[in-house]
């Protein structure tokens, strides 16, 4: 018999996602959304035209099979849903928290035409914390096939290449610098939008399936990518991410009080100096300048806030129509008590007697014509100095690879901006064996997109290693 499906709901608004009092929210690291209801889920599932070209499907970097998981949602076999989404896609609760949705599957979403897309995110993020809060059974870990890989970061990149490699029956080992797997995912990305406890849930998954993690481990100085290959490995992984912080070379960046953003969250978040009994050293602001307009800087000027600051600043020398942050993310900083200093740009930071910052002197702006990325291109309006009253500047300007692994692995190259050089399947690179992927090679880019480059990766090994083995 055909399928028959239910008239779908044609209501063209997502179900509105239930978070914290913005008032409250900002003085706590508790998680914003509190996520769907089974109910809730259920009848935005039911807003899926089910279409027959799948457009959203074509533009999700980890390839998930959208449609099929929102019908088991709609049904609610969130089981069943929750297998679909995790044949292509080994970090389901993550990706549904921190992934660009609306630049991604639902900027390709038919409802989005004449309303709102379905909320597929949301319904993601639903599916895996129903599975992760009531199934308890692990992964099976798969048949060995004897074959060594290393794979050397523990952020989206390597947890999605080592995920998938595993289940494949390599014996994979993940080195990580930090003490802690996670990566961007547990350094970079505050509590209140990823909780800990449910990147520890994904990597203790990994581990079920059989996967070494080696914390503590910095590739390029305890052990070098050659001596590697040298213990067995035959082949290595590169997901090291972008984690080099920019500045601007502005008099006055080297006062104390100045911040990266990277140091200023990995203090926040994996050194966890939000809560009382860690004795993590970290300004307590009252004023706090955050100077830059993507995602980082939401969530360092978020966490500012939370820590207490009276007064917290983005400064951003183009308009809001120009910042790259998630239209979300900014919303969320102005419900918070943000303030917002658009077509703003420092030029100066201002320190007291005892090397302290004191203030930081910035100049307003205007657009110009568009520059290289398409975006208009500030410029500077001549008079317009002013001076800003703050004791915390926090840099938020983008991130490169940092050169260890580079500088140490003969026949490894990389751009003049550090990227790791790959050739055009995307993953493989300048030295035989050695696959890159994430920000090593991109930059700073988005979570989403290092784990479709983590699974291209691990197909890639798998097929390399095939045949070298045959």
């Amino acid at each position: 018999m055909p399928e028959v499906r239910r008239k779908p709901n044609m209501d063209p608004k997502k179900a509105p996602m239930p978070t914290q009092d913005p008032n409250v929210r900002n003085k706590n690291f508790l998680e914003v959304a509190t996520g769907y209801t089974q109910e809730i889920a259920m009848q935005e599932a039911t807003r899926c035209l089910h279409c027959k070209h799948r457009p959203c499907v074509s533009n999700c970097p980890v390839n998930v099979q959208i449609p099929d998981f929102i019908a088991k949602v709609a049904e609610g076999d969130f089981k069943g849903a929750y297998e679909i989404i995790n044949g292509t896609n080994a970090l389901p609760a993550i990706s549904g928290r921190v992934c660009p949705q609306e630049s991604q599957c639902e900027g390709k979403c038919v409802r989005g035409i004449k309303g709102e897309p379905v909320g597929i995110g949301r319904l993601e993020r639903f599916v895996a914390d129903w599975y992760r809060e009531n199934m308890v059974e692990k992964p099976e870990k798969p048949a060995s096939n004897g074959i060594k890989v290393a794979v050397v970061g523990s952020g989206p990149a390597g947890l999605t290449c080592a995920s998938d490699l595993a289940k494949k029956g390599y014996q994979v080992t993940v080195f990580e610098a930090f003490h802690t797997a996670g990566g961007v995912l547990v350094y970079g990305i505050p509590e209140f939008r990823l909780p800990k406890a449910i990147v520890k849930s994904e990597v203790d998954k990994l581990e079920a399936l059989g996967v070494e993690i080696m914390t503590d481990m910095v590739i390029g100085m305890v052990l070098s990518v050659d001596e590697l290959f040298e213990m067995g490995y035959k082949a290595v992984f590169i997901g090291s991410g972008a984690g080099l912080p920019m500045f601007m070379n502005i008099p006055g960046e080297g006062l104390s009080g100045v911040f990266a953003a990277n140091e200023y969250l990995t203090r926040t978040n994996l050194m966890k100096a939000y809560l009382d009994e860690y004795d993590t050293p970290i300004k307590h602001s009252k004023s706090v300048a955050v100077v830059g307009g993507g995602n980082v800087a939401m969530d360092a000027c978020r966490c500012a806030k939370r820590l207490g600051a009276e007064n917290v600043y983005i400064i951003y020398r183009r308009s809001k129509e120009e910042m790259p942050a998630r239209a979300e993310e900014i919303e969320h900083a102005e419900e918070e008590g943000i303030e917002f200093k658009l077509l703003c740009n420092p030029i100066r930071i201002m320190g007291d007697e005892a090397g302290k910052v004191c203030g930081m002197e910035c100049v307003r702006m205007e657009l110009g014509e568009p520059d290289a990325s398409g975006r208009r291109r500030p410029v500077e309006i001549p008079g317009s100095n002013f001076v800003l009253d703050v004791d915390t500047v926090i840099m938020s300007l983008g991130t490169s690879p940092n050169p260890l692994i580079r500088s140490t692995t003969p026949g490894l190259e990389a751009n003049k901006h550090g990227c790791l050089i790959v050739t055009e399947d995307g993953v493989s690179t300048t030295r035989e064996g050695v696959y890159a992927g994430g920000d090593a090679v991109t930059g700073a880019a988005t979570v989403i997109l290092a784990m479709g480059a983590g699974k291209k990766a691990a197909a890639a090994i798998d097929e390399y290693l095939q045949k070298k083995e045959a």
